[in-house]
């Protein structure tokens, strides 16, 4: 009898396996991807009303977070509608905003809400490094690496899988997605993909980040001085990231086929 519940109760999760459009990997996505938008729409705007944004209008660096961030995401909206997967992005509403704060740190929410702390700007140092952080940032958004981690976290809780749990207006599934998506939220360390969330992120994003017209070369050096900066510790950045030695390692790997994508800006 036990065994049976067991089946029964695995269908669920085993039917939520996807395979992720663009990364070909299979991933467990409990939660539907507009629901998330939703409570991600609603927490970035309650996290705006509480925090100092810079002014876009009045300050060169919000702009150009702002410019940045919108490049990547015009790039992005390319690739997939060149890929047949349009689709993929229906609901997306970008959003970049520079929040003055010296946490080192930059994060993109289910939907395209996206925020970059001042403190992030003395380590980029320049926008194809902000390109790529940025690039990193947006890949966890579309390669739906949220809604992978606030699954995973739903099995290890012992949670039905079944019914309207998986509801933005449910309040354990509301619990789990502000564990998961809130600022500084330290979840995803604790899980065991997430390493393998990061390398495609880093993967991706370079990729992204180049075909927005941005030298994909800079992420070495970026890498390099973040590393340079984390001291005895890290920036919140790098709590969930992999070591910077094989980070770089890897990265210098995808270099050769970031750069067949990359065509400067204005030429």
């Amino acid at each position: 009898m036990k065994k049976l519940f067991f089946i029964l109760s695995a269908i669920p999760v085993l039917v939520s396996c996807t395979t992720n459009a663009v990364t070909g990997r299979k991933q467990l996505a409990l939660f539907p991807e507009s629901a998330l938008r939703e409570q991600s729409l609603t927490q970035y705007r309650t996290f705006l009303s509480s925090n100092n944004v810079v002014n876009e209008n009045t300050s060169k660096d919000a702009e150009m977070v702002k410019r940045v961030g919108s490049r990547i995401a015009k790039a992005i909206t390319n690739y997939y509608s060149q890929k047949g997967l349009g689709k993929e992005l229906e609901g997306y509403q970008w959003e970049f905003n520079l929040v003055n704060s010296k946490e080192v740190n930059a994060w993109c929410m289910p939907g395209g809400k996206v925020v970059v702390y001042t403190g992030l700007l003395p380590i980029t140092q320049n926008e194809a490094a902000l390109a790529v952080v940025l690039g990193h940032e947006i890949t966890h958004a579309v390669a739906h690496h949220g809604n992978e981690r606030m699954s995973q976290m739903a099995i290890a809780q012992g949670l039905e899988v079944a019914g309207d749990l998986f509801t933005s207006g449910n309040p354990k599934a509301n619990a789990i997605f502000t564990n998961v998506f809130s600022p500084g939220a330290q979840v995803a360390v604790l899980l065991p993909n997430s390493r393998n969330q990061e390398y495609e992120a880093d993967h991706l994003g370079l990729f992204f980040a180049a075909m927005a017209g941005y030298n994909p070369k800079e992420a070495i050096p970026f890498w390099q001085r973040m590393s340079a900066a984390g001291g005895q510790k890290p920036p919140e950045f790098l709590a969930t990231h992999p070591a910077d030695d094989k980070r770089i390692e890897r990265l210098q790997g995808y270099m050769n086929e970031a750069l067949s994508y990359y065509k400067p800006i204005g030429r």
